[in-house]
């Protein structure tokens, strides 16, 4: 499953600088593909377009931390455990019932976002 941030964030920021992979953003902000990755070109995301890698696409939440489901890899290939969730003083770090996702493709995912 892909983490996500739930409405009862505090806006602390205490996620963020504990991704891997610069998938996790403050309320409003725009994010990219190529943000915290090696990645060049264009990128398929999960669902089915193609966007350049710099290209800013628009927030997933205006008004608390969100995480991008396309970047997340659960910290899997990086730590034992989401390292999001294990800091998060609100336990609003959580998995999304919505993205189930085996290990194979959190790996595949780091892959891609690291050449």
């Amino acid at each position: 499953m892909a983490i996500m941030i739930t409405d009862e964030c505090i806006n602390c920021g205490a996620c963020e600088p504990e991704c891997p992979n610069n998938a996790i953003y403050e309320g409003g902000v725009e994010w990219a593909i190529a943000d915290g990755s090696t990645v060049e070109g264009v990128y398929v995301l999960e669902d089915g377009r193609t966007v350049e890698v710099k290209a800013k696409q628009a927030p997933v939440s205006d008004d608390f931390y969100f995480i991008v489901p396309d970047k997340c890899t659960e910290c899997v290939g990086f730590h034992e455990e989401p390292q999001c969730a294990a800091v998060c003083p609100v336990d609003c770090c959580v998995p999304d019932p919505e993205r189930v996702e085996n290990e194979e493709i959190l790996l595949g995912r780091k892959e891609r976002l690291h050449l």
